[in-house]
């Protein structure tokens, strides 16, 4: 919105700033934030009265587990509101692409806020089934897709490009719809195995954002893109205000999120936060380097698929309990150590994924 002020440059010299894709990164980053910051201790405070008992606590899980009964949950309400505000105030509105991502992370926002109602309602963890939220996110994760390959040009709209390679991709042609629909609704299910400690989810996603504004400022400026030797996707450049977004409106939930948590950000927060990362590396042409930077909620995703598939082949299990995070507090490892060492681990696979950026 404040991007068209730029027009009036001719005017008021001074507003020629707005013209400037880093300047609105960083309004975005701090509206956003500021929107968290403000509003939290409201939405918190309204959360507990109409949730009462708070978010229900798994009687299968850790013991420690119990003492945050109580804990209201559809804290991701407050992140939407910081991205949401933040993207429509700073970046370029006549961009596809924006509203592309916006719409499918408000709409993934919209299935988590159904799930935990639910939960709350019905007093138990399951919520929406399973078949009726894969049926809803892969519906429209197909609508986004759809719409991004409209949007982009040529063969490069159904293309996949591999990294740590100049020029190597493979036109998919209209199969790349149903990737890239999979790409948006495993990122959004891989945050939401996740998000299962106090900061566990936040702060790793935080690290996706700021990894993704970087990739989205580069790929949308052609001098950079063809520095790098990567894809140059005319437009992506003003998905960086919107990952600028989700970092700020991260650092301001993880105010309320850090140990112990005031809030849990809930499907609301987590499926809209996964799917908001999918679409923009779909859009960036970076979808496998999504899978290296969030490798942490690969690492998972996997566990979770591989304890299920190995109770129902061997009758046994390989972790003390999936996801991942929960095997290690049964080991006796406290949440603190586990939350911080994953976020280590996240950190270092940023390190990674960046680095296809420069190594081709």
């Amino acid at each position: 919105m404040l991007y068209f002020l730029s027009e009036l440059t001719a005017q008021v010299s001074a507003l020629n700033v707005f013209r400037y894709l880093t300047f609105r990164t960083g309004g975005a980053v701090m509206t956003a934030m500021l929107v968290a910051f403000v509003f939290g201790p409201g939405i918190i405070e309204w959360l507990k009265r109409k949730q009462g008992e708070g978010q229900p606590i798994r009687s299968d899980g850790p013991e420690s587990h119990l003492t945050k009964k109580g804990t209201p949950t559809m804290g991701g309400i407050m992140i939407l509101l910081g991205v949401g505000v933040a993207t429509l105030l700073w970046a370029d509105l006549s961009k596809g692409y924006v509203w592309a991502v916006l719409l499918l992370t408000l709409g993934y926002g919209t299935i988590g806020f159904a799930d935990d109602y639910l939960k709350l309602t019905k007093r138990n963890t399951k919520g929406l089934s399973g078949r009726l939220k894969l049926v809803a996110q892969v519906g429209m994760a197909v609508i986004a897709g759809l719409w991004i390959m409209l949007l982009g040009q040529g063969d490069q709209a159904s293309s996949l490009a591999l990294p740590f390679f100049k020029d190597l991709t493979f036109n998919l042609g209209w199969f790349y719809l149903p990737f890239a629909a999979f790409v948006m609704v495993g990122a959004s299910n891989a945050v939401n195995l996740t998000d299962g400690l106090d900061g566990l989810a936040i702060v790793p996603v935080m690290i996706a954002a700021g990894v993704f504004m970087l990739i989205a400022y580069l790929v949308g400026n052609i001098i950079f893109s063809n520095y790098l030797q990567i894809q140059h996707v005319p437009g992506t450049g003003e998905l960086a205000v919107f990952c600028g977004a989700i970092v700020g409106a991260a650092v301001g939930f993880l105010w309320f999120n850090a140990p112990p948590a005031m809030v849990f950000m809930g499907d609301t927060g987590s499926l809209a936060l996964g799917g908001a990362l999918g679409a923009v590396s779909v859009v960036t042409k970076h979808e496998i380097v999504l899978a290296i930077v969030g490798g942490l909620f690969v690492l998972e995703t996997v566990s979770v698929i591989v304890q299920v598939a190995s109770f129902k082949l061997t009758g046994k299990r390989v972790f003390r309990m999936a996801p991942l995070h929960h095997h290690f507090e049964k080991k006796g490892w406290a949440e603190p150590t586990v939350v911080i060492r994953f976020w280590i681990i996240a950190m270092i696979l940023a390190i990674v994924g960046l680095s296809t950026l420069k190594l081709r």
